[in-house]
C-alpha cells in the first residue's frame, strides 16, 4: 500500500451547530482529509493514471500544471511517489503556504502575474504551455480541460457520497472551480438517484451571473479579466448537470470558515465555507426527511495567513476583533468617483458627463459612528457615482469597463489607478487599507509618498481617504 491507496474514501461529518433550527441533516464530505489535504488529489491521481495509460506521461517524465495551488499539490505527491518530476505554475494571489507544501513535496514552482487575460503570455494557463512544451518528456496535466477530472468524481466521489448516505442524499452542494468535483460526482448522483445538485459560487464569479470581477475566496467561481474578448469556461465543468447555483459574498464564506473551525471544530479553507453557506440556505427549504451532502475541498492550514488572519481580514476590510487605537474609517472617508479607464486616452477629465457605473448608495464608508470593527457593516456598498468633477475633491477612481454593470462597489483588482485634474499617461497606483483598520498599521504599510488610498469594506472599495488626513488623525 502506498499514500496514493490513502486518496478517497473521506468519511461524511454531521453539522450540529451551524445548522442551528434547521430541520434537514447536513453532513461534510472530509475532503481534506487526502493525504495531500484537498478534493484535488482524486482529480491528480485519476489525470495521472490516464496519462499513463495512453503513453502522453513516460516513465521518468516530467508532470508539468498550471494550478491555484491544490491541484498541483495532489500531482507532486504523484509525481514524488511514481519518480515523476513536477513543475507547478500558480498565480501570485496563492497562498505562501500553498506555495511552501509544494516545494516542500519536491516541485518546482513558478510564480507569475495574476489577474490577467487568458491570451496574455503571463497567464498561469500559458506559462504552464510553454514550459511544457519547453521541456522534454513532459506531459500537461490540463485540469481546466482534462476528462479525467470529471471522470475522477464520476468513478469516486460520487458513488462513496451515496454508498455512506445508504441512498438517502437529497441535496449534494460542492463550489465550482474547474467545474470537476461538482460534474463528476453530480452526473453519478442524477443518474442514481433524484439528488439536487447545487452549486456554490462566489457573488462577482461568471458561473453564476455575477460579472467576473476579483474575488477573495480561492479555488473556486470564475474570473473573467475586464479586457477578455471572449470569455470560454472549462471544459471540465457541465452545467447541465448543476440544477441550481447560490451566489455567496466573500464576507459570508470567511464568517462561515471561522465559525466552522471555532464552532464545529472544523478548519477548512475558504471555498468550503462558500459551499456550506449554500448547503444551510438550501436546507432551511427542507424538512427532516431530506439530507444535504455538501463538499469540503481543502483544509484550513493552507490559508492561516489569511482567513484566519486577523490582521489580513482588518487590511481587506472584513469584520475582525476590535484593534486599538483609531481605526481608517474613524477618518474623513470619502465617497470615490468613477471615470470609465477607456476615456482616459485623449478626453480631458472635466469632459465627461456619464460614467458607466449604476448608482450607489449615498452612504460614505466614513459615516461608521456606531459599526466597530467587529459588528456588522451594514451597507458596504458605500460611494457616489458621478463625473469626475463631481467628487468633492477632484479625485477619481478609474475602473475598467466590464460587459455588465455591477451594482457592487469594484474590487481592487479593477481599478487602474486614480487621477485629479487630467489624465497621466499612466494613473497612480491606488494603494489599499481596511474600513476597520488601525490608522498606526494603514501608515505603516502603505507608501509615504502616497496621497489617496482607497478604502475597502468586505474587500470592495467604499471610499478614498487622502493618507495626510491619516496623520492628522490621535493615534
Amino acid at each position: 500500500m502506498s499514500v496514493l491507496d490513502a486518496i478517497g474514501e473521506t468519511p461524511l461529518i454531521r453539522l450540529t451547530r451551524v445548522t442551528a433550527g434547521i430541520a434537514a441533516a447536513v453532513h461534510l464530505k472530509a475532503e481534506f482529509l487526502n493525504p495531500g489535504g484537498s478534493v484535488k488529489d482524486r482529480a491528480a491521481l485519476s489525470m495521472v493514471n490516464a496519462a499513463e495509460a495512453s503513453g502522453e506521461l513516460k516513465p521518468g517524465g516530467v508532470i508539468v500544471e498550471g494550478t491555484s495551488g491544490n491541484t498541483g499539490i495532489g500531482l507532486a505527491i504523484v509525481g514524488a511517489q511514481r519518480g515523476y518530476r513536477t513543475i507547478v505554475v500558480v498565480p501570485d494571489k496563492s497562498s505562501a503556504e500553498k506555495v511552501a507544501t509544494l516545494r516542500a513535496y519536491g516541485a518546482e514552482v513558478v510564480v507569475t502575474t495574476g489577474g490577467v487575460t487568458r491570451d496574455d503570455p503571463r497567464h498561469v494557463s500559458q506559462v504552464a504551455a510553454r514550459l511544457a512544451e519547453e521541456t522534454p518528456d513532459a506531459w500537461l496535466a490540463g485540469q481546466y480541460d482534462n476528462p479525467a477530472n470529471p471522470g475522477a468524481h464520476l468513478a469516486t466521489t460520487g458513488p462513496e457520497i451515496w454508498r455512506q448516505t445508504g441512498g438517502r442524499v437529497t441535496h449534494f452542494v460542492a463550489g465550482v472551480g474547474t467545474g470537476g468535483t461538482i460534474s463528476g460526482a453530480g452526473a453519478y448522483l442524477h443518474e442514481t438517484g433524484p439528488v439536487t445538485i447545487v452549486g456554490a459560487d462566489p457573488q462577482s464569479s461568471a458561473y453564476g451571473g455575477g460579472d467576473g470581477s476579483p474575488y477573495y475566496v480561492e479555488s473556486i467561481g470564475h474570473y473573467v479579466h475586464p479586457d477578455t474578448v471572449e470569455d470560454v469556461w472549462p471544459q471540465s465543468y457541465h452545467p447541465a448537470v448543476v440544477d441550481r447555483l447560490e451566489r455567496v459574498t466573500d464576507r459570508e464564506s470567511i464568517e462561515m470558515t471561522r465559525r466552522l473551525a471555532r464552532e464545529e471544530g472544523i478548519l477548512v479553507g475558504a471555498s468550503t465555507g462558500t459551499a456550506v453557506v449554500a448547503a444551510l440556505r438550501v436546507a432551511r427549504e427542507l424538512g427532516p426527511d431530506a439530507l444535504v451532502v455538501v463538499l469540503a475541498p481543502d483544509s484550513g492550514r493552507a490559508y492561516l495567513s489569511k482567513y484566519f488572519d486577523d490582521g489580513w481580514l482588518r487590511r481587506a476590510g472584513f469584520p475582525a476583533p476590535p484593534a486599538p487605537g483609531p481605526l481608517v474609517g474613524d477618518g474623513p472617508v470619502q465617497p470615490p468617483a468613477f471615470a470609465p479607464a477607456g476615456d482616459r486616452a485623449e478626453t480631458p477629465a472635466g469632459d465627461r458627463a456619464e460614467t458607466p457605473a449604476g448608482d450607489r448608495a449615498e452612504t460614505p464608508a466614513g459615516d461608521r459612528a456606531e459599526n466597530p470593527a467587529d459588528q456588522q457593516v451594514e451597507d458596504p456598498a458605500g460611494g457616489q457615482v458621478g463625473d469626475v468633477d463631481a467628487a468633492p475633491t477632484g479625485v477619481a477612481l478609474l475602473v475598467l469597463p466590464r460587459s455588465t454593470p455591477s451594482d457592487d462597489a469594484p474590487a481592487p483588482g479593477d481599478v487602474v489607478g486614480w487621477v485629479d485634474g487630467s489624465w497621466p499617461e499612466t494613473p497612480h497606483p491606488l494603494p489599499t487599507v481596511g474600513v476597520g483598520e488601525p490608522v498606526a498599521e494603514a501608515l505603516a504599510r502603505t507608501p509615504a509618498d502616497a496621497t489617496w488610498l482607497a478604502v475597502l469594506t468586505d474587500g470592495r472599495i467604499t471610499g478614498v481617504i487622502t493618507r495626510s488626513a491619516l496623520t492628522e488623525l490621535p493615534w
